[in-house]
């Protein structure tokens, strides 16, 4: 079985822009915001209630507890990745004159904790849980879309394994689709300026592409240029299979090895060479001019298909993390689960042009200059 390599044509070392030059380009002329900053605060609070409540009302959940900060020893930390270029942040906490110390990390999202705590909060079938989670993510390039600052709604929900099917995710993301277009139709009620012509609502329905039929669409272009362009035909997709090595030996995205299943056959299922349980929302922004992510989400891997992935990645040495070590147990539930961007859904909503206008964190100098210029102005 073949290992995963990195291409770096198909952008996949990481998220954002790239320079600060290059971003001051695709920044928006003539932006004014159409909220004042009273009045984006009160939105923000009042839409940040809809989704949650929307959410666990769709897919019957509820919301509990999520750590910020986890055990290095037990596995639960998302690496984002599996080539070892966002790591988190660690910290030794010497506890009783170092006599009883733990190693701890700040989360980089919730992925492998919710899995457990499935179990931990007795979620029978077709239940689940979210979360109003915070995060850090210090190794993302700081843009108008990416911070090291994340807050997400991660939830996760107890499936069967007759449930490990394409119809089945589908639906699952139906549900959170009707969620995020039913918050913007609450957001203009709310505000009705934000109902403006220069910026269409979402559509309905989500278009639903495989990754292998991104790549067949649009083959001399690497994958954010797929997206972008794929999205000047359908505003709103979901690419299935993220992770997966397609025909020209690269996957469309780097996923870690042991959460979503990226490597299952779904040929029998669509009639075409595709594999893959997971997938990501994107829609265009037409505030930005660019594509914009909203979520990423998947059904979880099962002991055979980590195996296989962690073996892909040259990851085996996972399997004795006591996370993992639950999985090839089977002492943790089957789940479907993932992680909506409250911020990234809230600049979409509030037709902001950068994140830091809905949420408060850390931004170099020279981005806040750089976009107060153009009438951007992040929060302090």
């Amino acid at each position: 079985m073949s290992t995963v390599v990195l291409d770096k044509k198909a952008d996949l070392a990481g998220p954002g822009i790239g320079d600060y030059k290059e971003l001051e380009k695709i920044l928006p002329q003539g932006y004014r915001s159409l909220l004042t900053p009273k009045e984006t605060q009160q939105a923000i609070f009042q839409v940040k209630r809809y989704i949650a409540d929307n959410l666990c009302k769709e897919l019957n959940l509820m919301m509990v507890e999520v750590p910020l900060i986890v055990d290095v020893e037990s596995g639960v930390n998302d690496m984002l990745d599996r080539d070892g270029s966002r790591t988190p942040i660690q910290f030794h906490i010497s506890n009783d004159r170092n006599l009883h110390p733990i190693d701890a990390q700040v989360v980089q999202a919730a992925t492998k904790w919710k899995r457990g705590a499935l179990k931990q909060f007795d979620c029978k079938i077709g239940e689940g849980i979210c979360t109003d989670m915070r995060a850090v993510r210090k190794d993302y390039f700081l843009d108008h879309d990416h911070s090291a600052y994340v807050d997400q709604w991660d939830w996760e929900r107890v499936m069967t394994a007759d449930q490990r099917n394409l119809d089945f995710l589908k639906t699952i993301v139906g549900k959170i689709w009707k969620a995020i277009v039913g918050a913007e139709k609450f957001a203009q009620s709310l505000f009705p300026q934000l109902k403006d012509s220069r910026y269409p609502d979402l559509p309905e329905e989500l278009k639903f592409l495989h990754a292998e039929e991104l790549l067949d669409m649009y083959p001399d272009l690497p994958r954010k240029q797929r997206e972008t362009a794929v999205l000047q035909k359908y505003p709103a997709v979901f690419i299935v299979g993220i992770g997966w090595p397609l025909k020209d030996g690269y996957p469309h995205e780097m996923r870690a090895a042991d959460y979503d299943d990226w490597v299952t056959d779904t040929r029998n299922q669509t009639g075409k060479d595709t594999h893959g349980l997971n997938g990501d929302i994107l829609v265009w922004n037409s505030v930005t001019k660019r594509r914009h992510e909203l979520t990423s989400m998947g059904i979880r891997v099962t002991a055979q298909t980590l195996m296989t992935q962690l073996t892909m990645a040259n990851q085996l040495d996972f399997a004795q993390l006591p996370y993992h070590k639950a999985i090839l147990n089977n002492q943790i539930p089957l789940s479907i689960g993932g992680g909506i961007g409250q911020s990234r859904t809230l600049m979409l909503l509030l037709r902001k042009a950068h994140l830091g206008e809905v949420s408060v964190t850390v931004w170099p100098k020279i981005l806040k200059e750089m976009c107060a210029a153009k009438n951007i102005f992040v929060l302090e």
